[in-house]
């Protein structure tokens, strides 16, 4: 096997990886805002429990890519790819830490109705989600173009923030005793919001990895 071909096959081994600790996040998003809808306690700690399998996903990946820079001869190119995978899994490391959290927090609810619906909470995680699994996939891909487009897709997730934050102020001053609820809602939202800001990041070392453009 040439130099060339055994680089290529051990990129495509971390791109696997990549995309199995990618898969991994999105189920932490998904299970934590479901944890939170459905007031389910175990599926909250199962998230909890399985960060610690997504911290070692992004050692294991880590370690993958500091092996092909000491072992290989990259070109410029390669270097990029590496550096911006090392760059994604620490994004996607911190998503999971925040997925995690939001699993925590939907513990702390008291058992009573909630003060809203959590619809655009579930939506936000949903735009969450796709802009994660779109990031990780554009860099795989080579597609600047859809990495290009998820600063504009944050924008959803955004107004859905302000959406959030500005419902729960009111019924806040209708109902001072909603504010501990209010708090957690607000704390999650948050979490959404910071999740939508790293998919962001991925995007642009995606963006960086296939153009050497620098944000």
């Amino acid at each position: 096997m040439s130099v060339r071909s055994k680089y290529e096959a051990e990129l495509a081994l971390v791109f696997g990886k990549l995309t199995k600790m990618c898969r991994e996040t999105e189920l932490s998003i998904e299970k934590s805002v479901q944890a939170l809808k459905t007031r389910d306690k175990k599926l909250a700690r199962e998230v909890m429990d399985n960060d610690k399998n997504i911290d070692a996903a992004e050692r294991d990946i880590e370690q993958d890519c500091l092996k092909i820079l000491l072992m290989e001869h990259p070109v410029a190119s390669d270097f990029r790819d590496i550096s911006a995978a090392l760059k994604m899994i620490t994004d996607l490391e911190r998503i999971a830490d925040q997925a995690s959290d939001i699993a925590e927090i939907s513990l702390h609810f008291p058992d009573e109705s909630f003060i809203k619906e959590p619809e655009h909470i579930e939506l936000m995680s949903k735009y969450a989600v796709s802009m994660v699994k779109d990031g990780v996939q554009s860099y795989i891909n080579r597609d600047v173009k859809a990495a290009s487009e998820l600063d504009k897709r944050d924008d959803n997730i955004d107004k859905l923030f302000e959406t959030v934050k500005n419902d729960l102020i009111a019924l806040i001053r209708q109902n001072p005793d909603a504010a501990d609820q209010a708090i957690l809602f607000m704390m999650i939202a948050k979490y959404l919001e910071r999740i939508g800001d790293h998919a962001v990041n991925i995007g642009e070392w995606a963006e960086y990895a296939a153009t050497g453009k620098r944000f």
